[in-house]
C-alpha cells in the first residue's frame, strides 16, 4: 500500500492500463493522470489499449482526452491502429468527439482506405499476408460491443476481427460521406450473417431521405432474392424510427405508402414479417385491414406482428380486429400469444370475452405467455373478483417475476393481502430498485398511512 501511494498518478495509470482495470484507469484520470502518458513500449497508453481489444479502457482514455490522431513513430496514430484492428467497437470507443469536423481530410481519407482493404482483401487473405504464416487461421465469435458479435481470426501469433466492413460503413455516416447506394446495398447483403455490417449499412441508408435514394431503393422491392427484400425493409425500418421519421404523429408517408402495398403481395414469410414490424405505429388508414388481411398467415413470423397491427399502441380494438384476436389468443406459437397478451391490455375494464381470454393465457404453459397475461390484467381498471383471485393464485408460482406480479396487482387493488403478497416474493436484490411493481408496494403503504387505502 505504501508502494502504491508513492507511485505518481500517471504511474498507476500506467499499472491500471496494463492491468485492462477499466474501473482504475477512470479513477486515476479522474485524480488527474495524463491520458497520453506512455506506456511500457514508449507509444502512448491508448496504443496498448487498443493492441489487446480493450475497448472499455481506449473509451476511458479517449474520452479524459488521450489524442486518437497523434502520429506515432511508425507514421501510424491510435486512431489508425483501431482501424487496422477491425473491431468497430475498438473504432467507436478511439474515434473522439466531432470526427468529421477535427480529423483533416487526408487523414479521413487514410482511415476509409486502409479499412476498404482490409474489407476487400478479406481478413484472412490480409493476415495471411502479413504473417506468411500458412494453414487455416483460427476462428471465433466474440462480444465486440455491447451485444454485437464479430468474429475474430487468429494465425501466426496475430489477432484480427472481420469488422473492416463495417467499420467503413460507419465511418462514412460519421464522416458525412454518401457513397453510391448500390455500394452500401451490396455490402449488406454479402454476408448476411454478418449482423454488425447488416445494422450498419442498413442504418446508413435509412439516413438518406433524399427522392434519388428512395428510387435507387425502393425497387429492391421486388429483387428476386428475399435477402435483398429484407435488407430493404430493414432500412425502412430504422429510417421510420429515426428521429423526424414522424410529424405530430404522421410517419413519412412515401415510406409507408411503399410499405403498405408491399405488404400486400410479399411472399416470402420472414420478409413479410419484417415488413409488418416497419409498419407498427405508423397510424396509417390501412393499419387493421393490413392485420386482418395475415391473421392467419401460415408462417408464425408473421402472425407475431398482426396483434399490433390490430391495436396500435394498445388502442381499443375494432370489432373485427377483436374477434381475430381473440382466434389469435389460441395460436400455436407461444410467441403470438405474447403479443396478443400485451395488446388485450387497455386501462379500464374488459369485455367478458377479452377478459376470459386472458385469464386462459394465465394458464399458458408458457411462462412468457403467463407473465405477459398477468402484466395485462395486473395493470388494467378490471377489479373483478375473478381477475383479483386469478393474479392473487399466482403467488404460488415457481417463477418469482410471477409472484412479483401477483403481489402488485394486489397493492394496485388495496387489497388486505398486499403486505403478505410482498412476503412471498421474498428477497429481489440488486436490479429491482426501480422496478415499478416495487414501487406499487410503497404507493400502497403511503395510501395506508395517509388513510386512502
Amino acid at each position: 500500500m505504501a508502494t502504491e501511494q508513492r507511485r505518481t498518478p500517471d504511474e498507476r495509470l500506467v499499472a491500471a492500463v496494463t492491468a485492462g482495470d477499466a474501473a482504475a484507469v477512470r479513477a486515476r484520470l479522474e485524480e488527474g493522470a495524463d491520458p497520453d502518458a506512455p506506456g511500457p513500449d514508449g507509444l502512448p497508453l491508448l496504443c496498448l489499449a487498443v493492441a489487446r481489444f480493450d475497448r472499455e479502457t481506449a473509451e476511458a482514455l479517449t474520452d479524459a482526452g488521450a489524442d486518437p490522431d497523434r502520429e506515432l513513430p511508425d507514421g501510424t496514430t491510435p486512431m489508425l491502429r483501431a482501424v487496422d484492428t477491425g473491431s468497430p467497437g475498438l473504432v467507436a470507443a478511439v474515434l473522439g468527439v466531432d470526427p468529421a469536423l477535427r480529423i483533416p481530410a487526408p487523414a479521413k481519407q487514410r482511415l476509409l482506405d486502409l479499412a476498404r482493404y482490409w474489407y476487400e482483401a478479406g481478413a484472412e487473405e490480409e493476415l495471411r499476408r502479413r504473417t506468411g504464416a500458412g494453414g487455416p487461421a483460427v476462428r471465433r465469435r466474440v462480444e465486440d460491443e455491447d451485444c454485437s458479435m464479430v468474429e475474430e481470426l487468429a494465425l501466426g501469433g496475430h489477432v484480427v476481427r472481420a469488422g473492416h466492413g463495417t467499420i467503413l460503413t460507419l465511418l462514412e455516416l460519421w464522416f458525412g460521406l454518401f457513397p453510391p447506394v448500390v455500394e452500401v446495398v451490396a455490402r449488406g447483403v454479402r454476408r448476411p450473417d454478418d449482423d454488425g455490417l447488416w445494422f450498419a449499412a442498413a442504418y446508413a441508408l435509412a439516413n438518406r431521405r433524399s427522392e434519388r435514394a428512395h428510387s435507387e431503393l425502393a425497387p429492391l422491392r421486388h429483387h428476386p432474392d428475399p435477402v435483398h427484400r429484407l435488407f430493404l425493409a430493414d432500412v425502412l425500418w430504422h429510417r421510420l424510427l429515426l428521429p423526424g421519421a414522424a410529424v405530430d404523429g404522421s410517419a413519412d408517408s412515401r415510406d409507408v405508402g411503399l410499405l403498405t402495398a408491399w405488404a400486400l403481395d410479399e411472399p416470402d414469410g420472414r420478409v413479410l414479417g419484417k415488413v409488418l414490424s416497419a409498419l407498427l405505429g405508423r397510424r396509417h388508414p390501412a393499419e387493421e385491414a393490413v392485420g386482418l388481411r395475415h391473421a392467419d398467415h401460415p408462417d408464425p413470423r408473421v402472425r407475431r406482428e398482426v396483434p399490433y397491427l390490430l391495436s396500435p399502441e394498445r388502442t381499443e380494438p375494432g370489432e373485427a380486429a377483436t374477434a381475430a384476436l381473440l382466434v389469435l389468443a389460441g395460436d400455436p406459437d407461444a410467441a403470438v400469444r405474447v403479443a396478443v397478451a400485451e395488446v388485450l391490455g387497455t386501462p379500464g375494464e374488459f369485455a367478458p370475452e377479452v377478459r376470459e381470454a386472458l385469464l386462459r393465457l394465465l394458464q399458458d404453459p408458457d411462462i412468457d405467455v403467463r407473465a405477459r397475461a398477468a402484466a395485462s390484467l395486473s395493470g388494467s381498471g378490471d377489479r373483478t373478483a375473478v381477475v383479483t383471485e386469478a393474479l392473487a393464485a399466482l403467488l404460488d408460482e415457481e417463477h418469482r417475476s410471477l409472484r412479483l406480479e401477483a403481489a402488485c396487482a394486489l397493492a394496485r387493488r388495496d387489497d388486505p393481502r398486499t403486505e403478505e403478497a410482498y412476503a412471498r416474493v421474498g428477497p429481489l436484490g440488486p436490479g429491482f430498485e426501480h422496478d415499478h411493481r416495487v414501487s406499487a408496494h410503497w404507493q400502497y403503504r403511503a395510501r395506508k398511512r395517509s388513510g386512502e387505502g
